[in-house]
């Protein structure tokens, strides 16, 4: 029996020492594996850490291009605004200097035509730039219709270059 107690424990020696290389084996492999893995998760973190700087930059180059165009149309409202108060009061100054009879509206007529044959002073003002042109002068009444007409005129003209203006601002 000594024989058979010798070999059994060659046997349990070799299957213990078999046991602790695949024990060794498989630590080592597990170690490989969970370097790996934390590699792939530092790589994947410095990736997420990039696109969160990437975006950060575009966003506030975003909101510095929008800041900008703010201003923009901000001081061209302002002008628009301006314009528009300059041209109103331009237009009240001259309704007034009609009103007052500072200023008298007049139209140059057809010399040839028959039907204007009616003796009116083919004299100019002094200031005048018809020399010797025939001319009616209008009634004032007519001539602050027709004040207020070229008034809106005025305003639809600022109004579109305003709204031009604007989309042009977007568009750039």
């Amino acid at each position: 029996m000594p024989a058979f107690g010798l070999m059994s424990w060659r046997v349990i020696g070799i299957a213990v020492l078999a046991g602790c290389s695949a024990a060794i084996a498989w630590h080592f492999q597990d170690w490989r594996y969970g370097r790996q893995l934390a590699e792939q998760a530092r790589l994947h973190s410095e990736t997420l850490n990039q696109m969160t700087q990437a975006n950060a930059i575009q966003q506030r180059l975003e909101q510095d291009k929008r800041l900008v165009l703010e201003q923009q149309l901000s001081a061209s409202e302002q002008n628009h605004y301006r314009v528009l108060s300059d041209a109103q009061r331009n237009q009240d100054r001259l309704r007034d200097r009609l009103a007052t009879a500072d200023v008298r509206l007049s139209v140059l007529l057809d010399a040839s035509d028959a039907a204007s044959v009616c003796k009116v002073s083919a004299a100019s003002s002094p200031g005048g730039v018809d020399h010797g042109a025939v001319r009616a002068r209008l009634d004032p009444t007519h001539a602050q219709r027709i004040i207020a007409i070229t008034d809106a005129g005025d305003r639809g003209l600022i109004a579109l270059q305003a709204c031009q203006a604007y989309v042009s601002a977007l568009i750039r």
